[in-house]
């Protein structure tokens, strides 16, 4: 009765180890502790400190919205291409052209046959919607009406241009975290906020435009300067921010996409020594590139990014090995941002900044001096109280209370979670609700012993019968904490992950911790009567 077995309290210990273990990096710092297990195989090396939150440490927070007007833009035009590569095939040709409208496209096709030819295959453009959640969501992209009087309308539908959204906010988390943290040691907190935003940031970071000029589109171009004498369909004008300034008209025609760069660094030009960016093709980019310059030789082309012209350049021979250079002015930092942008890819979509702000490190020093002192007032009380109520059995329980303490850190060390103000707020909650379930066991044992138990029976008793009420109580609790971490975003999941962890770590220390050493106290001292 009311006793161990070895393996588990051998277990237990075990656990307790690996936590402060998995601590020491926090406490002691992450690169001394590293030196010192260099002995030890990878595995077994701490992998890294908590990381402290924006508001404990100062950076920089920005939120991004997505342009959906130029989403729905970029999808109209795909749509144009679309509709004209169908047309060319069927060999339709439409009456006045295929105009290009706020969420879709028209065009005019007067004779029947051909409309009764081209309407199933512009049909066949409509494809199911499928979302990375809900699979087939029995919709579809495009809406195609035949308005009648020859006139064909094709619209995007709400809901292909919400996933477009989505699956752009996805595609842009993974390149906004390369851009900004190439190397893997800023560790910037990148999420989705709703449909269509994300939030970044960037602790530690002191200048809100070194994390902002990386967030650009970033999207390259390669385009012949138009010709005297060109269509003027065919052209479109663009700024031009190299040496001269002003405007250049350039072909719409698309020579080579940014997509086929497979690497680009900064460095320097052998002749002028002014920085700029080297650059490599994949094959088809190479096999493009070189068809391109070869075909043009003597003609200028210009090297477009974000709709912006950096570097017009004359073709002087076939540039056939796959390989160049972009410059245009620029500064050693701007060539290295330059290389960082077309290294981590364009984005799906355009960003509009909706909001910018940097925290000063003095904050966050507030911050943390605000909190270390809301705790250590907490864990007095909390310490006096318990002692007060229940002597030595309330002494068991603030042990117990410094090891749910110590694992709590030790969890949010291995899954590298964040800790920010709510959390540590999620942490002094904890401290309550771990003292909370020793006051139900205790309370439970003084009823036990009331009744007229032994005091071995009653202490195997309380902890056996308070059990079920805990885990009521917690799992309510921890079912909350999780739906505020699925819905919530930014400090509410912060709140909302040490509340979960802490409930977890408060079950296993009540039932297992203080149990053996409630059983080791009893063994050695032998009480008649359990000092409540």
């Amino acid at each position: 009765m009311f006793r161990q077995s070895t393996f588990k309290t051998v277990l237990i210990a075990l656990t307790l180890f690996l936590g402060v273990y998995a601590i020491l990096p926090t406490l002691l710092g992450l690169e001394r502790i590293r030196q010192a297990t260099a002995f030890l195989p990878a595995f077994l090396v701490p992998k890294g400190a908590i990381k402290l939150g924006l508001d404990l440490q100062g950076g920089v927070h920005v939120m991004l919205e997505v342009d959906r007007a130029g989403l729905a833009r970029d999808l109209v035009r795909q749509l144009q291409e679309d509709v004209r590569r169908v047309l060319r095939a069927e060999r339709v040709a439409p009456t006045g052209g295929i105009v290009a409208q706020a969420r879709g496209v028209s065009l005019r096709i007067a004779d029947a046959a051909g409309r009764a030819r081209i309407l199933p295959k512009l049909q066949e453009l409509a494809v199911p919607v499928t979302s990375a959640v809900l699979g087939n969501t029995g919709q579809r992209s495009l809406e195609v009406v035949d308005m009648g009087d020859g006139l064909i309308q094709l619209a995007i539908t709400d809901a292909e241009l919400n996933e477009r959204i989505r699956r752009a906010v996805d595609q842009s988390i993974e390149i906004f975290r390369k851009r900004i943290d190439p190397e893997g040691v800023k560790e910037p907190a990148i999420q989705r906020q709703g449909l269509d935003r994300i939030v970044v940031q960037v602790p530690g970071a002191r200048d809100s435009k070194e994390i902002t000029d990386v967030l650009q589109p970033g999207k390259l171009e390669f385009r012949m300067v138009a010709e005297p004498g060109a269509n003027p369909a065919e052209i479109e004008t663009l700024q031009n921010v190299d040496e001269g300034g002003g405007t250049v008209a350039v072909e719409r025609r698309v020579l080579v996409h940014g997509e086929d760069l497979t690497s680009a660094e900064p460095g320097f030009d052998q002749r002028s020594g002014e920085p700029i960016v080297n650059f490599r093709f994949n094959v088809r980019g190479a096999q493009a590139f070189a068809k391109a310059t070869t075909e043009n030789v003597g003609k200028p082309f210009a090297i477009i990014l974000d709709n912006k012209v950096i570097s017009a350049p004359r073709i002087i021979t076939p540039i056939t090995q796959g390989q160049g250079q972009i410059s245009g002015r620029f500064t050693v930092e701007r060539a290295n941002q330059l290389a960082v942008l077309l290294r981590s890819g364009a984005l799906p979509a355009s960003f509009t900044l909706v909001e910018e702000r940097t925290v000063g490190a003095g904050l966050g020093a507030d911050s943390i001096a605000a909190a270390s002192l809301a705790s250590g007032v907490s864990a007095v009380v909390i310490a006096a109280f318990t002692v007060a109520t229940y002597g030595v059995l309330g002494l068991i329980a603030l042990a117990a209370l410094l090891a749910n303490l110590i694992l709590i850190f030790a969890a949010m060390a291995l899954i590298g979670s964040t800790l920010t103000l709510p959390g540590i707020a999620g942490i002094v909650l904890t401290m309550a609700m771990a003292v909370d379930s020793n006051v139900l066991i205790y309370e439970r044992i003084r009823e036990e012993q009331a009744a007229g138990r032994s005091a071995i029976s009653a202490l195997d008793t309380g902890f056996t019968r308070a059990l079920a009420t805990i885990l009521d109580a917690n799992i309510t609790t921890f079912l909350a904490g999780a739906i505020l971490y699925l819905v919530g975003t930014g400090p509410v999941r912060g709140f909302a992950v040490t509340l979960c962890i802490g409930i977890i770590t408060t079950i296993f220390t009540a039932f297992t911790l203080t149990r053996i050493i409630v059983a080791a106290w009893y063994r050695w001292f032998r009480p008649k009567v359990v000092p409540i």
